[in-house]
């Protein structure tokens, strides 16, 4: 497989210089590394400039709505754990009406991929700041500096119980690539954090503020697996003049088809899920 193998006869129409191209382009290549049919991989969105790359790569792919795409992916997963399932969010849609869902995936520990388009504003609706945007920023789209705090999508994953927890630069496109892979091999959720500008809102972080500051955690030491919460807690909140991009936290415990219970062997995925879930809320 090659990673045009995997392109849609549909051309985006994101603004020009936006992130999401490069993710797609990491995306591609990542699928063709793992070498996976484009028949056994599906692909759900919500809603956003992100949740419109379903359209553009050749895979099963669900629109679905506003901060539902994860339980929506868990469902395919458990349905049909055969496949490979990858989440997509832009940082309003994941980590704002999203965010309970985002919690939720954390402790189910469900086998997928959720990738997180992280441009700190909401770019389909006129730049208004994401739970994402720090406090006091001002980028164009906004008329006063923002009022609230951001959300650090990689400490509340790890407070969640995600297993492998990652951050990317979507103009690192073979280092996104690379950290896609691990993700869709890792038993269990994992987590990818991708830094991308917005050229047309976001005015404040550009290509060109972020390529001057990611760095590689790998090169510098850094082991994921050390189980070092503190060290994960440190990097995670690094941010300004060095920004570091990689594999923070990666963790194993029983995914949740593990988890079901034996005695109910004989039923499929989903429905010794539903045996086990039943008076919790999978979706509101």
């Amino acid at each position: 497989m090659k990673p045009k193998d995997y392109r849609s006869e549909l051309a985006p129409d994101w603004c020009p210089g936006c992130g999401n191209y490069g993710i797609v382009a990491a995306l591609s290549r990542a699928l063709a590394e793992l070498g996976l049919p484009p028949d056994r991989v599906v692909l759900v969105s919500g809603i956003g400039c992100s949740a419109k790359t379903v359209h553009y790569l050749r895979a099963y792919g669900l629109h679905t709505l506003h901060g539902r795409g994860l339980p929506v992916a868990q469902g395919i997963k458990l349905a049909r754990p055969e496949l490979t399932v990858v989440a997509l969010a832009g940082d309003g849609d994941g980590m704002g009406i999203g965010a309970g869902h985002f919690v939720g995936a954390g402790r189910r520990n469900v086998d997928l991929t959720y990738l997180l388009f992280n441009n700190q504003v909401y770019g389909m609706t006129k730049g208004q700041a994401s739970p994402t945007l720090g406090f006091g920023d001002r980028p164009k789209g906004l008329a006063r500096p923002n009022p609230q705090g951001p959300v650090n999508p990689l400490w509340l994953a790890f407070a969640s119980g995600y297993t492998f927890i990652a951050r990317g630069f979507a103009f690192d496109i073979r280092g996104l690539a690379g950290l896609i892979a691990q993700a869709v091999r890792h038993p269990g959720l994992a987590f990818i954090d991708v830094l991308q500008p917005c050229p047309t809102y976001n005015d404040l972080y550009t290509r060109e503020w972020f390529a001057g500051r990611v760095y590689d955690l790998a090169e510098n030491g850094y082991d994921p697996e050390a189980g070092d919460v503190a060290g994960f807690a440190e990097k995670a909140a690094e941010w300004g003049e060095r920004i570091p991009t990689g594999v923070f936290w990666r963790s194993r415990r029983p995914v949740l088809e593990e988890a079901l219970n034996p005695m109910d062997s004989g039923k499929t995925p989903l429905e010794r899920a539903e045996a086990l879930l039943a008076g919790h809320c999978l979706v509101r």
